[in-house]
């Protein structure tokens, strides 16, 4: 199971993504340190030598910020051990990724990975953000956003079922993690809600499926409240979730329909 931000999702402003160019194979020793943040234990595994203990080095000054940014939107009951991996090599961060073409996850930044969950006792087994070894070129601003997404996810992995709707996962991750700026004027107004499948071509299509699911979030979280966010995110995606329209009226009182045109509204103000 895996939850992925890909690089030109976590624009400043439109940008290329970071070029990955690494060796096919990492050559170099793990290595291995923990810092402490507030009651949690943050454990830091670089596989490329330098270049990834650089890295972590960057995740580590940021780490605090985004444990708090967690922690004001989903509150505090999550794991309070945290792995992270730095890895080495593109052929690493596919393996990590779970495999697949390369071109599957060539503009993908971090992704967060579990060996296996039981969502009835809130139980998570092996989870790890891994980064690709092009989050070294990030901003700072990049990167404190890739970390916050991916935590998050990290975070909310126990109350998230298997077949949860992975848009709203994604863009419920951005919200906690990328500072709201407005909407582009040349937006074209979205005829639905995103699609999971939106979100797996790689390139422009799967950035702009990601800033749609973003820009939904931030709609429901200014308009009915960002408590509301999380109530919508646990009766979708938790445990005894509902599909999108049942769940959008049950918490949010509003038809797919009404959904869809103050969305609208909201993207055009």
């Amino acid at each position: 199971m895996a939850a992925a931000v890909p690089f030109d999702a976590v624009r400043e402003s439109r940008i290329r993504p970071a070029q990955l160019v690494t060796p096919a194979r990492s050559q170099v020793s793990a290595s291995t340190k923990s810092i402490t943040v507030g009651d949690r234990t943050v454990r830091l595994r670089g596989l490329g030598g330098a270049a990834s203990d650089r890295l972590l080095s960057r995740v580590a000054s940021t780490m605090g910020a985004a444990i708090a940014a967690v922690e004001s939107f989903w509150g505090a009951d999550w794991p309070h051990e945290v792995s992270v991996v730095a890895a080495g090599t593109d052929e690493e961060f596919r393996a990590a990724a779970g495999g697949g073409p390369a071109s599957q996850w060539a503009d993908i930044a971090a992704v967060t990975v579990v060996d296996s969950v039981d969502p009835v006792r809130r139980v998570a087994v092996g989870q790890r953000i891994v980064f690709a070894p092009g989050a070294a070129n990030m901003s700072a601003a990049s990167l404190r956003i890739v970390l916050t997404h991916e935590l998050f996810h990290y975070a909310a992995r126990v109350d998230t079922i298997a077949d949860a709707p992975r848009w709203l996962t994604e863009g419920v991750a951005d919200f906690v993690g990328r500072p709201p700026t407005p909407v582009p004027t040349d937006t074209l107004l979205p005829m639905t809600l995103p699609t999971d499948s939106d979100l797996d071509v790689p390139g422009a299509q799967r950035s702009l499926a990601y800033d749609r699911a973003w820009w939904f979030a931030r709609f429901v979280a200014d308009t009915f409240g960002p408590p509301k966010l999380r109530d919508l995110y646990l009766a979708t995606c938790g445990i005894r979730h509902a599909d999108m329209a049942a769940a959008g009226q049950d918490v949010l009182g509003a038809s797919p329909a009404g959904l869809l045109t103050r969305w609208q509204q909201w993207l055009t103000h």
